[in-house]
């Protein structure tokens, strides 16, 4: 199977690198020079734990991706998704899917801007990875996959790829409800993203606070509110035991947010959590006040820190 996969940062690598070893033919996609040209001259870097493999791995520029594939796999920042697509646009031909894995909420709105709905498959995975530096991805933890395709005429090949990436380890399957794993996924996110980046620290040393249950149960309850509305049932004890559950498993790991905004300093994902929340709330008249000043707090760090 020909795969691109666009927005190679560190679930990219993630992907790439576990595709790439059980024998698919890959290419990454990116805009990132330094991280581009070190993949390009010393291959991707892997290191899990204590072992590390270097892989031999095709990365291009966006502007030059023109080789069809069969799958393109979006793991772009939520904000670039429809940018990276219209960029890519010439690699996907009328048979071509596009699996989104983005975190976040609203991603199959932009999609079909650009994509007709039956190339759409939605999806959600919980691995997680890191960039230690251009050229190097950190892996840890296990994690899965779940897919689903906008139309039924995507169903056959979307169960394929659910098949292509099982063989790799991902652990990936067919879901009937991708929509309600999105949503927990985002209300995880919601409850680790933006707080580890605002107090500077990991999901242990933050879910250790004094305050951290009273901070995630609002979280949730918002989260779960709007979902409501939205057609997603989120039970509030289950969300609870999910989040918990979640947060012991990677204790030690520094969200994507805080990696883009503290490490990095480049813009977060927020408006695709905890703001989609306060914005849809907003809509439905659900007051939602954790959620909207996480998203003003993460906009006021990136006015503080001058990111691009």
């Amino acid at each position: 199977m020909k795969i691109a996969i666009a927005g190679a940062g560190a679930m990219g690598c993630r992907f790439g690198y576990m595709l790439t070893k059980t024998g698919q033919e890959v290419t990454l996609i990116d805009e990132w020079p330094a991280h581009i040209e070190a993949i390009q001259k010393n291959g991707l870097k892997v290191v899990d734990g204590e072992n590390t493999d270097t892989i031999d791995i095709k990365i291009i520029r966006p502007e030059e991706a023109t080789e069809e594939v069969d799958v393109v796999i979006a793991f772009t920042k939520s904000m670039k998704l429809g940018e990276m697509l219209e960029k890519i646009k010439a690699i996907i031909h009328e048979d071509t899917k596009v699996l989104c894995l983005l975190n976040g909420l609203g991603h199959e709105d932009t999609m079909a801007k650009y994509v007709p709905r039956k190339n759409i498959i939605m999806g959600v995975t919980i691995w997680t990875a890191g960039i230690i530096e251009p050229g190097v991805a950190r892996l840890g933890g296990t994690g899965t996959v779940e897919m689903q395709a906008a139309d039924p005429s995507g169903v056959a090949i979307a169960k394929e790829l659910v098949e292509v990436m099982d063989k790799a380890g991902l652990n990936a399957s067919y879901s009937e409800d991708v929509h309600f794993s999105t949503w927990r996924k985002a209300c995880v996110n919601g409850t680790m993203n933006a707080t580890c980046a605002i107090l500077d620290a990991n999901i242990g040393e933050v879910f250790d606070t004094s305050t951290a249950e009273a901070i995630v149960m609002q979280i949730i309850a918002e989260f779960v509110a709007v979902a409501e509305k939205e057609g997603v049932h989120l039970d509030p004890a289950a969300m609870k035991d999910y989040v918990y559950t979640a947060s012991n498993k990677v204790r030690g790991h520094y969200p994507s947010m805080h990696q883009d905004l503290i490490q990095n300093h480049r813009f977060t994902e927020v408006d695709f959590l905890n703001g989609f929340v306060a914005r849809k709330g907003k809509e439905y008249g659900i007051p939602t006040p954790y959620c909207q000043l996480i998203t003003e707090l993460i906009h006021a760090k990136e006015d503080i820190l001058k990111v691009k």
